[in-house]
């Protein structure tokens, strides 16, 4: 298990991470999202004493991460997957990691093959791909069978294929009862990989919940309406003072009046519904809302010509 507690880092006059709490607890995916500049990195570093916090504590199983006297068998780390001498070997770089931890050789063969870099293992890692990097990267994390994963945008440079297996790894990572907390800015990932979030915005937190509960807090106002009399609905609605929107025949997207007020003018009207469905926020957009207020950069308004 991973505790924040006030986690707090300035550099200079610029407070980076600002009395941060939050608890990243075993067997489940914890998403760990925020805009550019939000303090992701900066927080993952201070988790792995890269970085000294100027207030507060964060610990790993209730020490900190230098007390382990081989850290890789406790914590698993992917923060930037190019950090790696490019002229070792892919199974020279997790060999070198291997002994100074303790950890036997043959785990290394084994890590690789995990990561799909069994036949690449003697080519040098200067002459990796983005997304070959990104896998031995994360072969390094996982080098010492740790408890807890903190990976860092871990499908950077994966095609489909590599998206979708670490997905599933991470899903049985945190089956096995391990902690695993990721960041990443792919909306549409952290949907179908999380099970929980932390959001945070310039340095602060913004939300700590699961994503069923995230998603279901934003409201689009979008009623899905299906009828066998979709065009006389439509006159009807309109005339009420909705919004009323066609992608396909006999379905309207209404926007302006709930479900109940829908279903009540379609019985007074006599006209029949197959189904009425509020519109689900997808996480992008329930995202979008939540940040909407918390990002650091932001294009120039243009200016009218």
């Amino acid at each position: 298990m991973i505790e924040i507690n006030g986690l707090t880092k300035r550099y200079g006059p610029k407070t980076a991470v600002r009395e941060l709490s939050f608890t990243v607890r075993p067997g489940q995916v914890t998403g760990f999202l925020g805009p550019n500049g939000a303090g992701k990195s900066t927080t993952m570093r201070m988790i792995v004493g890269l970085d000294r916090p100027t207030g507060g504590t964060a610990t790993v199983d209730g020490r900190d991460y230098a007390a382990y006297g081989a850290p890789l068998r406790k914590v698993g780390v992917l923060l930037e997957a190019r950090s790696v001498h490019r002229g070792r070997t892919a199974r020279n770089h997790l060999l070198a990691l291997a002994r100074t931890h303790g950890i036997p050789a043959g785990r290394v063969d084994e890590t690789l093959g995990m990561v799909g870099l069994g036949e690449a293992s003697r080519r040098r890692a200067g002459s990796f791909s983005l997304g070959m990097g990104q896998r031995l990267g994360i072969a390094a994390a996982l080098i010492g069978d740790p408890d807890v994963i903190i990976l860092d945008e871990p499908v950077n440079g994966l095609d489909p294929d590599g998206v979708l297996w670490i997905r599933t790894l991470l899903k049985d990572l945190a089956g096995q009862g391990r902690t695993v907390l990721v960041s990443s800015h792919l909306m549409s990932e952290m949907a179908v990989t999380a099970e929980h979030l932390v959001i945070i915005g310039r340095g602060r937190l913004l939300a700590d919940t699961t994503v069923e509960e995230f998603i279901a807090r934003v409201d689009t106002g979008t009623v899905i309406v299906r009828s066998p009399r979709a065009g006389d609905l439509h006159d009807l609605l309109i005339g009420r003072g909705a919004t009323v929107a066609s992608a396909e025949r006999g379905v309207l997207q209404v926007h302006g009046l709930p479900a109940e007020r829908i279903s009540a003018l379609a019985a007074a009207g006599g006209i029949a519904l197959h189904e009425l469905t509020p519109k689900r926020a997808s996480l992008e957009e329930a995202y979008m809302e939540l940040t909407r207020d918390a990002l650091e950069y932001r294009p120039a308004e243009r200016s009218a010509a």
